[in-house]
């Protein structure tokens, strides 16, 4: 049940004992609802037990400064995160004109290249904004298309020939997008979206590349904390772009706070179901994803995962990692619930299709080394009907209240 008087706690936290002791959470605000939240939010970071580490950092912003003091996770500095994206969400300013003296059939053309890569590598997803209005389902397609660009320097065709220069040279051109001063067109797509909805904000965007900095340095986690931190990075950090785009129900009586950290749920429990699915794969590419310090506690060596051995330990460590993920796949329910009506379709729709992938896994017998978990086209067609009946129903704090 969601609850709207207290600060969301984490659900891999809540089931720390689960998972050997290691410490242990796209897609949603704007309008009137951030100024009712404003107060409540303030009050949480000043009453936090916890210091608001990487909330004054220097830029380029980062979470690397959750270094100090070793006692706060990086979990926990991703709560910190949250508290600020929503207290910015209540107290954002217009920013300069959208683009202005720029051929608006230049930007017609340019978000519609936008949908047509959505449409083309997340059909399921694009179908979904179709009942969003214009300038929120553009903005999306714009932040989706961003993204994916991002994520194909490290892990696409030419990946090989990415280095941490192409990163930089890549994360400075958010600079002239946040000032209305794009590089290409498809970054005026973007420009224009984040005009439009001014609690967008860059800190989000610059962690996303800084996970594709630990995809060029590092291929092993030596605990969940460390692959916590890549998961916000490269996929939380979805969930917190998108926030101000994807509005919250007018009657939601639900803390911001609670809406942002279902969305950087979301985004966390995608990610650790992309790396439950793909283990296999990683391993063929020397690249394992999974906590090292879990793997020893259940006995299994590095070389029982590139040997792709599914031992009785291996599903026995897979019913762990798969109920982690279900953990934060709940928690994001909580945020969905409290979205925009136009906007919980896609959500949910994602929501209940990756979940659908640990499903797959388990009738897979766990063996995701030379089997890929794939959810037939049939079932995702009937998640779609589920999704929009879910996105119907009113918030839970509006019932409860």
């Amino acid at each position: 049940m969601l609850s709207t008087g207290r600060a969301v706690t984490s659900p891999a936290r809540a089931a720390q004992h689960r998972f050997m002791g290691a410490p242990r959470t796209v897609v949603f605000l704007a309008g009137d609802h951030g100024k009712r939240a404003a107060a409540s939010v303030a009050a949480r970071a000043a009453g936090s037990s916890h210091p608001a580490v990487c909330l004054e950092a220097a830029a380029p912003w980062s979470m690397d400064c959750v270094a100090a003091p070793a006692t706060v996770s990086h979990e926990e500095s991703a709560r910190q995160v949250v508290l600020k994206q929503a207290a910015l969400a209540a107290s954002t300013t217009p920013r300069k004109a959208r683009l202005a003296g720029r051929d608006a059939g230049v930007l017609d053309a340019a978000f519609a290249r936008c949908g047509a890569v959505c449409k083309e590598y997340a059909k399921t997803f694009y179908l979904a904004t179709q009942l969003m209005t214009p300038e929120r389902r553009r903005a999306i397609w714009a932040i989706y298309v961003w993204c994916r660009r991002t994520d194909e320097l490290v892990d696409g065709p030419n990946a090989a020939h990415t280095s941490a220069l192409a990163l930089d040279r890549w994360e400075s051109r958010l600079d002239g997008v946040f000032a209305g001063r794009p590089y290409d067109m498809l970054d005026a797509a973007l420009a224009d979206a984040v005009a439009a909805f001014p609690a967008v904000d860059e800190r989000p965007f610059r962690d996303m590349v800084q996970g594709m900095r630990m995809d060029l340095a590092k291929s092993r986690y030596a605990t969940f904390d460390e692959l916590y931190l890549y998961c916000y990075r490269v996929a939380g950090t979805v969930g917190l772009m998108t926030v101000p785009v994807m509005g919250v129900s007018p009657g939601s009586q639900a803390d911001v706070e609670t809406v942002y950290a279902g969305a950087l749920a979301l985004g966390v429990a995608n990610q650790l179901t992309n790396i439950l699915r793909d283990v296999g794969e990683d391993a063929r590419r020397g690249r394992i994803y999974l906590p090292q310090n879990e793997l020893a506690t259940a006995g299994i060596s590095e070389a029982d995962i590139f040997a792709g051995r599914v031992t009785d330990e291996w599903r026995s460590f897979m019913k762990g990692q798969i109920a982690r993920a279900r953990a934060y796949f709940q928690q994001a329910e909580q945020g969905a619930a409290e979205l925009n009506q136009e906007s919980r379709w896609p959500v949910w729709a994602s929501l209940l299709l990756y979940r659908q992938i640990l499903d797959e896994i388990e009738a897979n017998g766990y063996d995701n080394f030379s089997k890929r978990a794939y959810v037939p086209k049939a079932k995702k067609l009937a998640a779609l009907p589920k999704a929009y009946l879910r996105s119907l129903m009113p918030p839970p704090s509006q019932t409860r209240r």
